[in-house]
């Protein structure tokens, strides 16, 4: 059995059927509950050309039906066994798939995750109904709420056209809705094999029971063999300098959000940037908050922030925003919240600014460990991208243990003044005050 730590007291035990899904359980006895999480390595990043948003629409379809579950079948099946947390969600990097039951109706939730994995029921009926669906999804997210298409001019901004990470897992609503039923087939048949999953099972559960349990209900399943992966070719160093693009949209005050090319997650130099992005842009304590909203009253309090998204597979990025207040003009505020980085950049941090952010990140790595569902997500994360479940041990030891030399050694790199990309979003009526008020980017020269 691995040996436990202090810090993840859990055994974890990891199985690879013959078709090659991986099962990984945590028994937890004092959780009267089974936690199941299937997590896909499938995610935006594998879409081609031309159809982007298909990861994001399995989320629907998978829900729709399969062999031997009516459409709706799967939410009814593990509400009236008691269980609930029933969801799916996709990024760039995966797609995965949860539920909560209770302990002994744990056949039914792998019964049921196996079928749609096995025998997807995709119809053009069900196809049609949820493109609608997630339509009306980007038209409350994106189109019709002020900012809310920052995320994917950002993006596109940050990485090259056709990079896997150029592109909203949300996609195209002109591209999904020129795609054919047998494009959705096809990428079913792709990736939504035994041999490209990680089913984890969090809770009060014997582990030979469950990996019996997952015998009889996925081996049957033939394994694909291969996965088509993306290989974009490698990304400058560092975005360059002079990125700016100014958007006259219809929103009521301006706002700055910015990027900065960082370590992708589970890189050596990850948890350094999770804290260095603590230190400077989370909460009321950290260097943005103090010195834009408290000392000068230049920025809103909501909103001020500086983060790592931690993508997992290629060069990430971290993302800041802030809001004018009143009477202050968006550059006055973008100069102080660059002289923030700059200032971390030239000075460091100090050994109590560390100490509180190795802190506060290690409650919400507790917090998101005690919880079986979360737990099982986790866990599911650092399987598929380590290859083993057991790498998820080191991660709390990983951040405990960067030094506020770490912090300004990444801060040097990532906050560098050749590494950022603003986007502003002004109101329209600011235009009629700019002599060529058309959207337009100054680019840098080749960064090095």
């Amino acid at each position: 059995m691995p040996s436990t730590s202090t810090h993840f007291p859990w055994a974890l035990h990891q199985t690879r059927l013959d078709n090659g899904l991986r099962v990984v359980v945590c028994p937890d006895a004092t959780v009267p509950l089974a936690a199941v999480n299937l997590w896909y390595d499938v995610g935006s990043r594998h879409e081609a050309e031309g159809k982007h948003g298909f990861a994001h629409l399995f989320e629907h379809l998978m829900f729709e039906g399969s062999a031997h579950v009516d459409k709706g079948g799967h939410f009814a099946a593990i509400e009236g066994c008691g269980g609930d947390n029933i969801n799916a969600s996709t990024n760039p990097d995966r797609t995965n798939y949860y539920q909560t039951v209770p302990s002994g109706q744990l056949a039914l939730a792998l019964w049921l995750e196996a079928d749609r994995m096995g025998s997807l029921a995709l119809t053009q009926e069900t196809l049609d109904n949820q493109r609608e669906v997630v339509k009306n999804e980007r038209r409350e997210r994106y189109d019709n709420v002020p900012y809310g298409t920052w995320m994917e001019e950002m993006v596109a901004l940050a990485y090259p056209a056709g990079h896997p990470y150029a592109t909203s897992t949300i996609g195209s609503m002109a591209e999904l809705d020129g795609a054919r039923l047998s494009d959705f087939v096809d990428f079913h048949a792709t990736y939504y094999a035994p041999d490209n999953a990680v089913l984890t099972v969090v809770g009060d559960v014997d582990p030979d029971e469950v990996v019996a349990l997952a015998r009889r209900y996925f081996g049957g399943i033939a394994a694909r063999g291969a996965f088509p992966q993306p290989d974009p070719a490698p990304l400058p160093r560092r975005f360059g300098t002079g990125r700016h693009l100014r958007l006259y949209r219809d929103v009521p005050t301006p706002r700055l959000f910015l990027a900065h090319r960082s370590p992708r997650f589970g890189s050596a130099d990850a948890p350094a940037v999770n804290v260095l992005t603590a230190i400077v842009g989370r909460g009321r304590g950290s260097r943005l908050y103090r010195e834009l909203v408290t000392a000068k009253n230049l920025a809103q309090a909501a909103g001020s922030y500086l983060s790592a998204w931690g993508f997992m597979h290629f060069d990430s990025v971290v993302m800041g925003s802030c809001a004018p207040s009143e009477g202050v003009e968006p550059d006055d505020l973008l100069a102080a919240y660059v002289a923030v980085c700059d200032d971390v950049v030239r000075d460091g941090v100090t050994e109590e600014e560390v100490e509180r952010v190795r802190a506060m990140l290690a409650g919400d790595w507790l917090r998101e460990l005690a919880t079986a569902g979360s737990r099982a997500d986790a866990i599911g994360r650092f399987a598929t991208l380590h290859g083993d479940a057991d790498a998820i041990r080191a991660h709390l030891d990983d951040l405990l243990a960067v030094t506020a030399d770490d912090v300004q050694r990444v801060a040097a790199d990532v906050l560098h003044a050749d590494n950022r990309i603003v986007l502003s979003f002004l109101p329209e009526a600011d235009a009629a005050d700019v002599a060529d008020a058309a959207d337009g980017i100054t680019e840098p020269e080749a960064a090095a």
